[in-house]
């Protein structure tokens, strides 16, 4: 089959017929004809949401519309699970009374609470370590630093 052959069927102007590459077997052991699943996964591979539920490393995003979810925020906090804060849904009254209730939860449980974004918030439990993304050993007065 020629390039340009190639080129058209693999856009869809022809059909592939070439049959020499394709062995029928060999594809068609995985997918079951009839019982509604067309897609079979290699069982090596993990969900990643099912591997963190085990190992423990969750981080839980809430964006509460008022102030009455702030009480989904305090449990997944108290359960050592950081949590990050999307407030932009929220009108500015409610959004800094959810912010001070932060506050008080991560002066109780010993946590940390960093800005992300525009009324966005990361809290940490005390026992997880943010890690900036700036180089190690990179000094402060380097290239990009301008001023």
């Amino acid at each position: 089959m020629g390039s340009v052959r190639k080129a058209s069927a693999w856009l869809g102007l022809v059909e592939d017929n070439d049959e020499r590459y394709y062995d029928d077997d060999e594809y068609s052991e995985g997918v079951r004809t009839g019982t509604g699943q067309a897609w079979v996964t290699d069982p090596r591979v993990q969900v990643a949401s099912e591997t963190a539920k085990e190992t423990g490393h969750r981080i839980a995003t809430v964006t509460p519309d008022s102030f009455r979810d702030a009480r989904s925020i305090g449990e997944l906090f108290r359960d050592g699970v950081p949590v990050i804060m999307n407030l932009t849904a929220m009108d500015s009254a409610d959004a800094k009374r959810v912010v001070d209730f932060a506050a008080g939860l991560i002066f109780g449980l010993r946590g940390s609470i960093d800005r992300v974004a525009t009324r966005v918030f990361l809290l940490t439990p005390a026992d997880t370590q943010v890690v900036s993304g700036e180089a190690a050993g990179r000094p402060a007065d380097g290239f990009f630093n301008q001023s």
